[in-house]
């Protein structure tokens, strides 16, 4: 598999990178619909290379607060920051920072798999598009399926193909939500090669997953979301992974 990213160098060491802003940080976000509180007050603070999965049962409010970490949903309250800058909804430049890998996939079915890719390049600006497509389509594996129309790929092409998307500017924060759902063992090792290779000391990636034990191996961070806060956060080396299933479920069933 190529590596993911090879547009930039990996970030150098530095005194000030101790002391940097954080890559991604929310701020006592709540988001409300009416009467109802999807998400719940939540802080979040990564810095470049940490890996936060996020777990939870269903209507605990995740895929909510992607959104708010991605600029695509408003927090009621609090703030989102990337690389140190506030999100401004009416801006363009952070974008260019965020990838993000959502249910919708962000894909036409009418167009072939690297018209897809040429188009979203487009919009991002990006002049190294014969270079960077077919990078991208290696790393999912996904090279020998330029011309095939994304109408006629399986579930699990698709998936990959919206991460390549994700992925086609190089961005330092990546957000995924749910990249396991529907993949058959192959389609879920190769994801699981690109998601590794995420791990290059520059992105921050944040998941969100009921795949405990690959959410696990790919994690720094875990976090625990129910009823739209955090009811557990921890370090991965804190966490015994053998134990950690059952720490899950006293933690959603209010044990913990």
């Amino acid at each position: 598999m190529s590596g993911v990213g090879v547009a930039r160098a990996p970030a150098s060491e530095s005194p000030e990178s101790a002391t940097a802003a954080p890559a991604l940080e929310a701020r006592g976000i709540v988001r409300e619909y009416g009467p109802v509180t999807a998400v719940a007050g939540i802080d979040i603070s990564l810095q470049r290379g940490e890996f936060l999965t996020v777990f939870g049962p269903n209507g605990a409010g995740k895929s909510t607060l992607l959104g708010l970490l991605s600029g695509a949903l408003r927090p009621t309250r609090g703030d989102v920051f990337v690389n140190g800058t506030r999100l401004d909804f009416g801006g363009v430049d952070w974008r260019h920072d965020v990838g993000v890998l959502s249910h919708q996939g962000f894909l036409y079915a009418q167009l072939t798999v690297e018209e897809n890719l040429r188009f979203y390049g487009r919009l991002y600006g990006l002049r190294d598009l014969d270079r960077r497509i077919p990078e991208r389509l290696a790393d999912v594996n996904l090279g020998d399926r330029s011309n095939s129309f994304v109408g006629q790929l399986s579930h699990g092409m698709r998936q990959r193909l919206a991460l390549a998307r994700a992925l086609l500017h190089d961005p330092d924060v990546v957000l995924l939500d749910e990249p396991y759902t529907g993949l058959d063992p192959s389609a879920a090792a190769v994801l699981r090669g690109v998601l590794t290779g995420l791990k290059d000391g520059r992105r921050t990636v944040v998941m969100v997953t009921h795949n405990l034990g690959e959410g696990i191996a790919l994690a720094t961070q875990l976090a625990i979301q129910v009823r739209g806060h955090f009811a557990w956060k921890g370090s991965r080396e804190d966490v015994d992974v053998a134990d950690f299933e059952r720490l899950y479920h006293r933690v959603v069933e209010g044990r913990a």
